[in-house]
């Protein structure tokens, strides 16, 4: 049985510039390009939980709240907020900052689910997780009820 780990180790920060090509025609980014951000930094986040690779089994949802233009920074982070046998849900967060202005602002908010690969490409069992902060302790809570929705969402597609 492995031991449970506090939710901060699997804390997962990146920057980004949102250059030209990164963007459409009203100069926003694309909403594609934050969700490419998006997986790579749920996957980092979850292979640092797990210790091993890991595969996107679902991104269960993303709200686009505002958008990002040419030139803002975008800041990513990401915590495992819930796990289970083998999964982990991810929760990331994406704030734009105008760096001329100094404003900030929440552009995109997700959850995925990975699941943790061994050498044999079969799900491995991953370790559980405990919060520690008051954000931890919300997100790790209201965790089985989007496990449940999940669990639903599945049924409904067999």
């Amino acid at each position: 049985m492995q031991e449970n780990k506090p939710m901060s180790q699997s804390r997962t920060i990146q920057t980004k510039l949102v250059l030209p090509p990164d963007t459409n025609h009203l100069q926003t980014i694309f909403g594609g390009q934050v969700l490419a951000y998006i997986d790579e930094i749920a996957a980092i986040t979850a292979m640092k939980h797990a210790k091993m690779a890991v595969v996107t089994a679902s991104i269960d949802s993303v709200d686009f709240v505002s958008s990002a233009r040419v030139g803002d920074v975008l800041e990513l982070e990401a915590i495992v907020s819930s796990t289970g046998r083998t999964s982990m849900e991810v929760f990331v967060s994406v704030h734009s900052m105008n760096l001329l202005t100094g404003v900030t602002k929440l552009t995109t908010e997700s959850f995925l689910t990975m699941v943790a690969m061994d050498e044999s490409n079969k799900p491995a069992a991953v370790p559980g997780i405990f919060p520690e902060t008051e954000a931890e302790k919300s997100l790790y809570e209201t965790g089985p009820a989007r496990r449940e929705h999940r669990k639903v969402r599945s049924e409904m597609r067999h």
